[in-house]
């Protein structure tokens, strides 16, 4: 089979891509089609662990990584996640340098070569990946990065429109109409394209509308005799989709349903990663979480049941970052008055008395001396599914989880143990999961983990918050649906199948 091609394009980041994208495919799939998602190059620093690529080597675990979008894509999709569904992940560490993940591994050589020299190295592997997918499913939904009008980029573009000609793609130009500006936005990025490129734009969508949708008369008619492309869709304003923000922390409002019985601070640092498995707390009742940036916005908080450290992909700078801002001490001052503070994965590494790094992967820094550890970046990267058992030593605001059995994955180059000196003086950090994977201070209010995901395990779920569950936390089976009920419903009669006839 050759699969049919559709492609969300957007007119700038943030659109409405991704959960379009993931929309499709639910829709697709919902229609008995094999349906298969892609993006050839991603930059996000939220990934998830799938399965390597045949003859992949180098990682230190079993699996490879891709965008968390193109995961949940692939899911909403009922496709089994893989790493050619995202062939090239870009995994920003600082404002002009990224990590560079080819087909699932990190590639040294890629990552230390310039970006427009990378474009016509990778692209042969981007193509193939494709047609592979196009090889072996009905449906093939791709979703663009930034805008495809980038003039600027279109000679290296191996991500927008090099990918629509390549495989034919109908494509749609989707537009964040609550930004104002819409119809120029379109427009100007359909006039900015080369002939051969704007034939395959088939519709325009105006996403994000609040108020009348007949107030937009005449401009589509307007914008369609200007172009010959209809708009296709006008979405309604949806704040609540139940997917999680793909590259960042957009939806800083608090999402809470009732009356307030938690409150759960993230600290969002510039460099955060994986913050998509917090989605699953905006989800339960009573559960106020909160984005943090500065130690006025912790305090106007107070009282802050829980101080979380997510991840991050690059934790020397964003400890940096922590220490200007002032959080250290604020952080510091909620754990020393017996507030919880849960560190995850690089967040752990922050907990520590310091960071060692003897490769030049992520940089030497003190850590916040809250746990009596010390963490080595190794050369090689820990990439894989985990499950692993809370030991029933495990105390505090978390002692629910005491012989609870939960899954999750590891995306991490530090290695974690307990600071030699410190243990030989007497102060020992808690082993509560095994090799190395689990720590808490004596006290019991401090707890660092290597696993992502804790909040998306239903039992870690229950043993946490049983008590606030007023009902069944929606599943994202449920989401994928309701994104494809939503788009059916929005979408002109028609539009979806005659993408694929």
């Amino acid at each position: 089979m050759t699969a049919k091609c559709v492609m969300v394009l957007g007119t700038t980041s943030g659109a409405g891509k991704s959960w379009l994208t993931t929309a499709l495919c639910r829709y697709y799939a919902r229609q008995g089609l094999k349906v298969a998602p892609f993006k050839a190059q991603n930059m996000s620093n939220n990934a998830r662990v799938v399965a390597a690529a045949a003859g992949a080597s180098g990682a230190a675990g079993a699996g490879g990584e891709i965008g968390s979008a193109q995961y949940f894509q692939s899911l909403a999709a009922r496709a089994v996640p893989e790493v050619r569904m995202n062939p090239l992940l870009l995994k920003p560490e600082r404002d002009t340098h990224s990590q560079v993940v080819l087909m699932g591994q990190v590639d040294a050589e890629l990552t230390a070569m310039p970006w427009r020299g990378r474009s016509l190295k990778v692209w042969p592997q981007i193509a193939a990946a494709l047609d592979e997918l196009r090889a072996e499913n009905d449906v093939v939904v791709i979703e663009g990065a930034g805008s495809p009008a980038e003039i600027n980029l279109h000679d290296s573009d191996i991500v927008n429109m090099r990918v629509a000609l390549h495989s034919q793609a109908a494509c749609l130009l989707v537009t964040d109409i609550d930004r104002g500006g819409a119809f120029a936005h379109l427009y100007g990025t359909w006039a900015l394209l080369p002939e051969d490129e704007r034939a395959l734009i088939k519709g325009f969508v105006l996403n994000k509308f609040r108020g009348d949708a007949s107030l937009l008369a005449p401009a589509p008619q307007m914008l369609e005799s200007l172009t010959a492309i209809p708009t296709v869709a006008t979405l309604p304003m949806w704040w609540q989709h139940g997917l999680p923000e793909e590259d960042g922390v957009f939806d800083d409002r608090s999402t809470t349903q009732g009356a307030v019985t938690q409150t759960v601070a993230v600290i969002a640092y510039p460099r955060i990663s994986n913050l998509d498995e917090f989605q699953p707390l905006k989800n339960i009742p009573g559960i106020r979480l909160q984005w943090v940036r500065s130690p006025g916005e912790l305090a106007g908080l107070m009282p802050t049941d829980w101080i979380i450290l997510p991840g991050s992909k690059n934790t020397s700078g964003d400890l940096a970052w922590l220490r200007q801002q002032g959080l250290d001490r604020a952080i510091a001052d909620h754990a020393g008055q017996g507030g919880a503070v849960l560190g995850i994965c690089g967040g752990l590494q922050m907990l520590g008395e310091a960071l060692i790094d003897p490769h030049g992967i992520d940089g030497n820094a003190p850590g916040l001396g809250l746990l009596p550890l010390v963490t080595v970046f190794e050369a090689d990267k820990t990439v894989q599914h985990t499950q692993a058992i809370f030991d029933a030593s495990i105390a505090g605001p978390w002692a629910g989880l005491a012989g609870v059995q939960v899954a999750g994955y590891e995306i991490h180059h530090g290695q974690t143990a307990q600071h030699p000196a410190m243990a030989k003086a007497g102060d020992v950090a808690r082993v509560i999961m095994p090799n190395g994977l689990g720590w808490q201070n004596a006290a019991g209010n401090v707890l660092g983990l290597y696993l992502h995901g804790l909040f998306e395990d239903p039992a870690a779920l229950q043993a946490l918050f049983g008590a606030r569950l007023a009902g069944p936390v929606p599943t994202l089976e449920s989401v994928f649906d309701g994104l494809a009920d939503y788009i059916e419903q929005h979408f002109e009669p028609g539009v979806l199948a005659s993408l694929i006839a």
